[in-house]
């Protein structure tokens, strides 16, 4: 089964927020694009819900949560600026999981991007990203 990887939702303004950027929240547009991805993704049955510490990605992936019973595993290798390495080792042992991180792993990992609350369904053949699907964004 594929891995659902996706980016957080909507955060508002990186620059206008007063506060460390790891803990920038999701906004009221967010907060509604987490609540529709719950509804979308409880259907994949993932067995793991895995996210970058950064609360944003947290909030976006918490209502997933609370519907399937799962708790949400942070995991650096998703954070901001970690690398696509990182990221890539954790796909190839998550199965049938959800990842949630930041445009830039999403770019190294799939080269390219996808907008804020936006999914893609990947498979790692021999180590290689494919995908197998796309959720756009709620």
């Amino acid at each position: 089964m594929s891995t659902v990887l996706l980016r957080h939702a909507r955060a508002g303004n990186r620059g206008s927020w007063p506060g460390d950027d790891a803990a920038r929240p999701l906004d009221e547009r967010g907060r509604r694009q987490a609540q529709e991805l719950a509804a979308l993704l409880r259907e994949r049955r993932p067995t793991r819900i895995v996210s970058s510490p950064c609360l944003r990605c947290v909030e976006t992936v918490e209502p997933l949560a609370v519907v399937l019973g799962l708790p949400v595993e942070t995991d650096d290798r998703l954070a901001e600026g970690a690398g696509g390495v990182g990221a890539l080792e954790l796909l190839a042992v998550l199965g049938d999981g959800v990842a949630c991180t930041h445009g830039d792993i999403v770019e190294e990992v799939l080269g390219f991007g996808l907008r804020k609350g936006a999914a893609a369904l990947v498979d790692l053949v021999d180590g290689v990203p494919v995908v197998a699907n796309a959720i756009p964004a709620p």
